[in-house]
């Protein structure tokens, strides 16, 4: 049995350039590894199954298009094994299709966890080209920490970072489906005159003011340059989002954006004891399913649990 930690992702900058030919859009990602996290253990079996438990289990899928599933046979594949046996069971704590990667991170989680029970040494580099065929997110998952993702975000470079910042997801109820976000977010330029394509949307880089206060470990500095291009159209097309994010700003967050393509929502706090009392406020708030108080950055995805030699 091999058992893998990997943690939830909040954008604490998500710059979206124009539509381009092949329908993705590059970005300027910079993710932001949190304490929130899955664990996914891998037990031998025949074939590759899944099973789930945790208070979202219910929307995992449990097919064959589920993350997990498929980083087991792409591992699979790539080390020329015809016949993978693995049981994956998924401990679900990160919102589901919630905006911070959960799918992603049970692909990152799972690629760790096969290789490990089945002995392969894949090398790290390899693991992250692997991850990237999975999906924007997932490379991500792997590494954590903080980085600046390019392209479709899977072009990571690690960044600086110091000290601890303070987090509290708000969870919506139901989910957002990512490509309808951006749908929105191309329409909504669209609709404003400014146009949704390369030609119209300059190529998004990283704030400089951002990248300074995650490297000198300032919240404050942090609050003022969190930003999200997918938020209007996360908004648009979930308009409660917008009570979520007024109540945890009365509630004293130093910010509020939403988490990705949402529906999550995410708020900065000052500290620990800032974030635990925003939580609070924010599951009495009737804006929310629930609230989670966490911290980051942390890790990407460790193994917790192996068998001995």
């Amino acid at each position: 049995m091999v058992t893998v930690r990997v943690p939830a992702k909040v954008n604490v900058q998500l710059g979206v350039g124009g539509v381009r030919p092949d329908g993705y859009h590059d970005l300027a990602n910079v993710f932001f590894a949190v304490a929130l996290g899955d664990q996914v253990t891998a037990t031998p079996g025949a074939g590759v199954t899944l099973s789930c438990d945790g208070p979202d289990a219910a929307a995992v899928p449990l097919d064959e298009d589920n993350l997990a599933a498929r980083a087991a046979r792409l591992l699979a594949a790539h080390h020329g094994l015809a016949d993978p046996g693995v049981h994956l069971h998924i401990d679900k704590a990160i919102p589901v299709a919630g905006g911070m990667a959960g799918g992603s991170a049970d692909g990152a989680a799972a690629l760790l966890a096969c290789d490990a029970l089945w002995g392969l040494d894949t090398p790290f580099d390899t693991l992250l080209e692997l991850a990237a065929e999975l999906g924007s997110d997932v490379p991500f998952a792997l590494l954590g920490g903080v980085a600046l993702g390019r392209g479709r975000g899977e072009l990571l470079e690690p960044l600086p970072v110091s000290g601890t910042f303070h987090w509290v997801f708000a969870v919506a109820d139901g989910g957002l489906s990512t490509p309808a976000v951006f749908r929105e977010c191309d329409r909504l330029r669209e609709e404003s005159g400014r146009g949704s394509s390369l030609a119209d949307v300059p190529t998004p880089d990283a704030d400089p003011a951002l990248l300074a206060a995650l490297a000198e470990g300032d919240p404050v500095a942090l609050a003022a340059a969190l930003g999200n291009d997918l938020q209007a159209a996360a908004v648009s097309l979930r308009p409660a989002l917008a009570d979520t994010l007024h109540a945890g700003t009365e509630a004293g967050a130093l910010a509020a954006l939403v988490s990705g393509s949402g529906p999550t929502c995410a708020f900065l706090a000052k500290d620990a004891d800032s974030a635990a009392h925003l939580a609070a406020a924010l599951r009495t708030s009737g804006t929310c399913r629930t609230a989670h108080a966490t911290h980051g950055p942390v890790p990407g995805a460790q193994v917790v649990s192996a068998p001995r030699p």
